[in-house]
């Protein structure tokens, strides 16, 4: 299959390798690399998202309405910006690029067979779930959860940081509830198991968090997706339950470093 990759940062470079690997052919989209969209989308059987989601808002007025999109973007609070695709599906679960690209076994959420069909292999594993707008929130908020984790200095694995997880996984529920999605989302890898993987040092918000702890004018060089779903969270994009005490506490605390 023709596959118009979105995106040729770190994650689109690693998930088209696992297409190229599975056989597909792969053209990529950057603005960086000088390609034009254009001739990517091309005789592109489906395109996939995998850009920042400030650089999306931009791109997807550009891509045609009748090709599949496969969302690999975690930044998304709702699936309106979507409604004029013909068919959307999402990619999305605790798989950081180097643990791909190093074959590590990985379990992904999917809300489309088409998806496992493109990139399951010996170690690209998926499970299912029809609530996109749920998968899509998992995306955006367990950033934000993991910038909190970084802030109050949890290590993994300790005490601390479970207790911390199994509030942000209830709390994440809520929001999901309060928002029309469905709480039992967070069961699936999108939801808990990114959780999980994005509250470690690994993660870029989680580094976020610990050096905003220290210095409130700190300032990232990289794209750190839960700074930009805080903004939107106060702007008012999504409800958010009164006991939600993690993240009101976070909105409040984040306007301090903005």
């Amino acid at each position: 299959m023709r596959i118009a990759m979105l995106g040729a940062g770190a994650f689109g470079k690693v998930l088209g390798n696992v297409l190229t690997e599975n056989g597909h052919v792969v053209k990529y989209h950057d603005p960086t690399l000088g390609t034009i969209l254009e001739d990517v989308l091309d005789g592109a059987e489906v395109m996939i998202l995998c850009v920042p989601s400030h650089v999306a808002s931009g791109l997807l007025p550009q891509l045609p309405a009748d090709k599949p999109l496969i969302v690999t973007t975690k930044g998304f609070l709702t699936d309106s910006i979507f409604d004029r695709f013909d068919k959307v599906m999402i990619l999305s679960g605790p798989g950081f690029a180097k643990d791909i690209a190093e074959h590590k076994n990985t379990l992904l959420t999917a809300t489309d067979k088409l998806i496992s069909d493109l990139f399951a292999n010996d170690y690209m594993s998926f499970d299912y779930s029809d609530d996109a707008k749920g998968v899509l929130m998992c995306g955006a908020l367990k950033n934000v959860y993991a910038i909190e984790a970084g802030f109050r200095g949890f290590a993994v694995g300790s005490a601390e940081m479970e207790h911390f997880i199994e509030i942000a996984a209830d709390e994440m529920a809520l929001i999901l509830s309060a928002n029309g999605a469905n709480p039992d989302t967070m069961k699936c890898a999108c939801g808990i198991g990114d959780l999980i993987l994005t509250c470690s040092p690994d993660s870029r918000n989680f580094e976020f968090g610990s050096k905003v702890a220290l210095d409130t004018k700190y300032k990232s060089d990289k794209t750190v997706e839960g700074v930009s779903a805080l903004k939107r969270i106060r702007d008012g994009t999504i409800i958010v339950p009164e006991n939600a005490a993690i993240l009101l506490s976070l909105i409040g605390r984040s306007k301090e470093w903005d």
